[in-house]
């Protein structure tokens, strides 16, 4: 709870995954991914309560035995390549609704970026709060600057991505950003239904780019190793 507010946190985990098979609970330096989320949530001083939404029972096994929790399956429908986010978070809202539970804030945490820190998660938090503001998204600043990204047109020639001049310094760059998948923050009231569209959330939480890392695939696997070894 943060000024008489409380918290949800969801931590979304089908069973699918065809980048990495079974990659929510893929060992890496011998814990699942999906502990690097659940361990930094639980260590949140804001947090009320941390979930796990999964439809697969092997992960809730595992969940269950590293300490987190799953208070229902998520029905396979939701569950599929084409299921939305939102609707999985919104199954757990209603489920906790039902029994009895509300919450003013529902925030997601998805398990594939696992570099982010409590200390994220509760700064997000009292920005949400202290802002006054209905939802939050982490963000982190790109890489590839959009000033010198390109298309091609029919003709085949190059087309600016950005309508302005772009012989710059790298120093006179504006500065971009991207939503990094690894904070949502939402408040739960009439406008949270499953027309809400988590990466428009309004307002930045601005995260290093050092805690940026989006597991999709093997090799961001092996990157994420050389970070955990630096981070030793």
């Amino acid at each position: 709870m943060y000024k008489r507010k409380n918290f949800l946190a969801i931590i979304p985990a089908r069973g699918g995954s065809k980048g990495i098979p079974r990659k929510n609970i893929f060992e890496v330096n011998g814990l699942p991914l999906i502990q690097y989320t659940i361990d930094e949530a639980k260590k949140s001083e804001f947090l009320d309560r941390v979930v796990v939404s999964t439809d697969d029972k092997e992960i809730e096994e595992v969940v269950r035995k590293i300490g987190g929790e799953v208070p229902f399956l998520r029905p396979s429908e939701l569950a599929t390549d084409n299921s939305k986010t939102i609707d999985a978070m919104l199954h757990v809202i209603n489920g906790l609704e039902e029994a009895g539970e509300n919450y003013d804030y529902v925030v997601l945490l998805q398990p594939t970026q696992p570099l982010r820190k409590s200390w994220h998660i509760d700064e997000a938090i009292k920005k949400i709060v202290d802002t006054n503001q209905n939802s939050l998204v982490s963000v982190s600043e790109v890489n590839d600057h959009p000033i010198l990204i390109r298309t091609i047109n029919s003709g085949g020639n190059l087309e600016t991505l950005l309508k302005r001049e772009s012989t710059l310094r790298r120093q006179e760059f504006p500065s971009y950003y991207k939503v990094n998948g690894a904070i949502y923050i939402n408040r739960l009231d009439e406008n949270f239904n499953q027309y809400t569209s988590l990466n428009d959330n309004l307002v930045p939480y601005i995260m290093e780019k050092e805690y940026d890392i989006d597991i999709d695939n093997p090799i961001d696997l092996e990157m994420f190793k050389v970070l955990l070894t630096r981070e030793g």
